[in-house]
């Protein structure tokens, strides 16, 4: 087993060669510009760091790791259209650095890319790649569905929100665990059990997202600190903040995230000053923690020795201490 930080270099060594200039350069340059924006490379050194936990060499999992990194970028891509997002990791996104249709297309032509680097295992294993790649894509188009369709109630259940995050986050996650375990030819019980706590991993790393964004360190968050305050996101914050409040403060907050709001950085500090009056904060803390330890519980049913897995949970205490 290797350092994350030799997985990161392995993979962006990969990927570099991967975003090589091609014809018509309107549809490939925003391909590699998406591409090599940076970002932390989470799934990809996840699929890297499973295919060794299962004695498999880390170089046999690049196809399947950049399969992961590549649809991830594309899925961001129609993301940020759907969102009119103007900066990616604080760069101009795809569609205002060209335009909307090339957006659409570029990104069209990555989920097929995605799906081409599959053909360089052998039929046994292409096959399993492809149908967990299907069912995870499907899974982030409905969770991204869910997402919008949120945007506009404020009746949304803590079950509903949980789903949403792990289909449009926490299930790409336990994707690219599964796809180094598969690589890896591991037992179908270890599979799925990866993927178990790739998921569980997942949704914590969604949680710390939502706690961080509203309580991050705006030096280290590498994001506008309130983000999702001054978007009106129904976070998890914002569902327990609802449930846990009095009624005052539960009808300031829907007032709060109504249309008719006042100046964005007051908006954001009384906003804050209710997550943490109602429990909501603190609320919030528990479930990344209860979801962390969910997923280090899927390691005792694993079949592999107890570096490894301390390996593992080594990781899974990083995300959840993260402060970026």
């Amino acid at each position: 087993m290797q350092h994350v930080q030799f997985y990161q270099d392995e993979f962006t060594s990969f990927l570099n060669g991967f975003t090589t200039q091609r014809e018509p350069v309107s549809l490939y340059n925003p391909i590699n510009y998406i591409l090599q924006l940076g970002g932390k490379r989470l799934r990809p050194v996840l699929t890297l760091m499973t295919a060794e936990i299962f004695n498999v060499e880390y170089t046999k999992a690049l196809d399947a790791a950049l399969s992961i990194e590549v649809f991830h970028n594309f899925s961001l891509v129609h993301d940020d259209i759907m969102d009119d997002a103007p900066l990616r990791r604080g760069h101009q996104t795809v569609h205002e650095k060209w335009n909307i249709n090339t957006g659409i297309l570029s990104g069209d032509a990555m989920l097929i890319m995605a799906y081409q680097l599959f053909e360089n295992y052998e039929p046994n294993t292409f096959q399993a790649l492809a149908k967990l790649f299907s069912k995870t894509a499907l899974e982030v188009c409905e969770g991204q569905q869910y997402d919008v369709d949120f945007e506009t109630r404020n009746d949304v259940s803590v079950s509903e929100y949980l789903k949403m995050i792990e289909y449009k986050t926490a299930v790409l996650v336990g994707a690219a665990m599964k796809m180094g375990a598969i690589v890896a030819n591991s037992s179908a019980q270890d599979q799925d059990n990866i993927y178990e706590f790739g998921k569980n991993l997942g949704i914590a790393f969604q949680l710390q997202d939502d706690y961080l964004d509203a309580f991050g360190d705006p030096k280290t968050f590498g994001k506008q600190v309130g983000g999702d305050i001054i978007e009106n996101k129904k976070t998890y914050l914002y569902i327990k903040a609802l449930e846990f409040s009095e009624e005052k403060n539960k009808l300031k907050l829907l007032d709060l995230f109504s249309e008719t709001i006042e100046e964005n950085e007051k908006k954001i500090e009384n906003v804050k000053a209710i997550f943490i009056e109602s429990g909501s904060a603190e609320a919030t803390k528990k479930a990344i923690e209860y979801f962390t330890n969910k997923a280090f519980s899927v390691l005792e049913t694993m079949s592999i020795s107890e570096d490894k897995k301390a390996v593992l949970k080594a990781f899974g205490i990083n995300l959840m201490n993260r402060n970026v």
